[in-house]
């Protein structure tokens, strides 16, 4: 059956533009005043603050005279937000009505919308606050279909304010938004870190653990960014919370491209800041400018496989998770020991497990274990983890939601396929990684006679990442979009350092010559790799000095072919494991 379309008027935001509405549609259109004026909608108020910068407000309504009435003379008393909307000549209002909505419809498209909002490169400032997505209910399987087609008429009214949904669905920034409806495993571990957050601070307790640990894909961006939303609004001052009311949360990352990410985040929801303080940074930054004395309240720490376990140049301490317990009285840490990529890194598999021992005692121990990156069978989420996980390769399986495994002779015949994928707007974005097995130095040129440093395997090459007249001036400049996200990185090479933690629809791995299969078994050969934080021995507690390379190569190589989300192609170096993975996309793997 085909679905009503939405009705979306847009007028000038004022009390006497609203009105005039109200009475054309009295003249002119009686049969959709009722669907804008008594049922309930979602509304849209924005403004073009400068050139391509908007602010805007997302609100639903069971009435919407009523309730931009109230904004209009009330909330403009008591909110910076609405006196700039109310004052400014150029603000506009979207007004959105379906024959479908509810209640509970239009509080699923209200989120959605802040969503999708948030993720517009040209949207500066969400205003409003709210996150309340909704369970089941009458017409609730209707709500993706009855969202696009607002989007698609929305987007023919304003192409800067909303772009393509794929380009939205595209952006790191959607990917990880707090708006995401949470799974039921998500849902659970939010509401028990909250419950130990409380306990914990409500009982004065100082240094306590919370680990959340889950494989690549578990969805644990989407959760901590949840998280870190949820307490803000918990921390306000009109708060029900009484415990987490007036408490301060900070959100940490040891990842340049994530990091990008969250402070665009929190800087378009207004919580970047909390007592002049910026409240998304990097871990070291963090400990340097905060004591042990000045214990902050929460921390969230993403990615925490990535803090240092021992000292560097910009970092004087020994372990970074020890220094934030002693700057916090809650420090929740995300985890996954096979993303561990680099020595500095490194865990000793005793306090390692001390420490997840000493989070199960206290029952601060959260695991994921639902796959939710890879769009495919169990089969072939078990294909790519037994190469991962057990060395092995077997033929890969048929997948009935049409995940793409596909295994090149050439690496320029999928360079050519993945380049083709990218052009494709409505497939999403898709790109070149490799393990890090070609010579690449930051900040310096070859002195081979190459102008860049580059990805080469026979007659084909390509530059390593972050290198192309383009991405130099999107870094110089302090462009917020990340690696993947900017269309000239196609003709670059990811590798793990740009690439972890994030999606891509296809990826297409080179996978150099440090990983290897011989004797039915693949292995790793560290002499083969130029990454010196893997291959560099790792000095431990008693002085002596171990090579971790297996270890982390191995881990290397999970983060690259768990990025794709609808396809997986592979070329590798190594003649024996490349015949091996042919092999098995023929099924003639013995």
């Amino acid at each position: 059956m085909e679905l009503p379309s939405p009705i979306i008027y847009e007028v000038g935001y004022s009390k006497e533009n609203l009105n005039k509405l109200e009475k054309d549609m009295n003249d002119k259109n009686k049969k959709y005043k009722n669907l804008i004026f008594n049922y309930p909608t979602v509304y849209i108020v924005n403004d073009e603050k400068e050139k391509d910068k908007y602010s805007v407000y997302i609100g639903e309504t069971t009435d919407i005279k009523r309730r931009t009435t109230e904004h209009l003379a009330v909330d403009i008393i008591s909110r910076k937000d609405w006196k700039e909307f109310s004052d400014s000549k150029s603000s506009r209002l979207f007004i959105i009505g379906h024959k479908y909505f509810n209640k509970s419809l239009t509080l699923d498209i209200e989120n959605r919308m802040m969503q999708y909002l948030t993720s517009v490169e040209k949207v500066t400032k969400v205003n409003n606050r709210r996150t309340n997505p909704q369970n089941e209910y009458y017409t609730s399987d209707e709500l993706d279909s009855i969202f696009s087609e607002i989007w698609r008429k929305l987007h023919k009214k304003n192409k800067n304010l909303f772009p393509l949904e794929q380009i939205i669905k595209d952006s790191a920034i959607f990917k990880a938004s707090p708006f995401h409806k949470l799974t039921e495993e998500q849902m659970i571990a939010r509401e028990r870190i909250i419950l130990k957050i409380t306990e914990a601070l409500n009982r004065q307790k100082t240094s306590q653990l919370i680990i959340v640990e889950g494989a690549a894909g578990s969805g644990k961006t989407v959760l901590m960014s949840s998280l870190f939303y949820e307490l803000n609004q918990l921390s306000a001052s009109d708060s029900e919370n009484a415990v987490i009311q007036n408490t301060d949360q900070y959100l940490l990352v040891n990842h340049d491209e994530q990091l990008k990410v969250y402070q665009q985040i929190s800087s378009k929801l207004g919580i970047s800041k909390k007592h002049n303080r910026e409240t998304v940074l990097k871990p070291t930054r963090f400990i340097n400018n905060h004591s042990e004395e000045e214990k902050v309240d929460v921390l969230i720490v993403d990615e925490a496989h990535l803090l240092w376990t021992q000292g560097k140049q910009s970092y004087r301490g020994t372990n970074q998770l020890e220094d934030l317990l002693t700057r916090a009285k809650v420090v929740v840490a995300v985890f996954d020991r096979n993303q561990i990529l680099s020595r500095e890194q490194y865990w000793e598999e005793q306090d390692l497990l001390e420490k997840i021992h000493g989070a199960n005692l206290n029952k601060n121990y959260i695991q994921l274990k639902n796959q939710m990156r890879i769009n495919a069978d169990r089969q072939t989420v078990d294909w790519i983890r037994k190469i991962i996980d057990n060395n092995e390769i077997t033929n890969i399986p048929v997948d009935s939601k049409n995940y793409e495994i596909k295994i090149f002779d050439d690496p320029n015949k999928m360079y050519k396929q993945i380049s083709l994928k990218a052009e494709n707007e409505n497939l999403g974005i898709s790109r070149i990684l490799a393990t890090f097995d070609w010579d690449y130095i930051n900040n310096k040129k070859p002195n081979n006679g190459d102008d860049m440093w580059y990805v080469k395997v026979g007659d084909w090459k390509l530059p390593w990442n972050l290198q192309l007249p383009q991405t130099r001036k999107e870094k110089h400049e302090n462009r917020d979009r990340a690696w993947a996200e900017q269309p000239h990185t196609i003709n670059e090479v990811g590798s793990t350092f740009t690439i972890q933690g994030f999606d891509l629809n296809y990826a297409g791995v080179v996978i150099g010559p440090s990983v290897k299969y011989r004797n039915g078994k693949i292995i790793f050969d560290g002499s083969k790799s130029k990454n010196k934080k893997a291959i560099y021995k790792r000095q431990i507690k008693d002085g002596s000095k171990i090579d971790v390379s297996e270890f982390l190569l191995k881990n290397e190589l999970n983060v690259l072919l768990t990025r794709g989300v609808n396809g997986l192609y592979i070329y590798a170096v190594d003649e024996e494991l490349r015949n091996a993975l042919l092999a098995a996309q023929n099924g003639m793997l013995k």
